[in-house]
């Protein structure tokens, strides 16, 4: 399994519309056959501010993804000038891999 943390910020003035992209993201990516967990949260007080935790089964699942159509419509081309991804971080668990 592989585990993928982001952090993304949004533009001031367009956190509603990132939040909409998002949400669009997160359906599409849970139709992944490789996708085991796609959960976008954000922030309580920061609205700017999004998380997103994912899960898939494999590096080839994560590669699949991230060449998606859907990943490429959002995440590449609509978010591109709302929104910043600052910080993606992969992980392992430790059992049950």
């Amino acid at each position: 399994m592989v585990v993928l943390a982001v952090t993304w910020m949004a533009r001031p003035g367009h956190e509603d519309e990132v939040a909409g992209i998002f949400g669009k993201l997160q359906a599409a990516s849970r139709q992944e056959p490789g996708c085991l967990m796609y959960i976008v949260h954000r922030h309580r007080t920061d609205a700017t501010r999004f998380f997103i935790y994912e899960q898939y089964r494999d590096e080839a699942a994560l590669q699949a993804h991230r060449e998606s159509p859907h990943f490429q419509q959002y995440a590449i081309a609509a978010l591109q000038d709302i929104g910043e991804r600052k910080e993606g971080e992969l992980y392992s668990p430790l059992a049950g891999e």
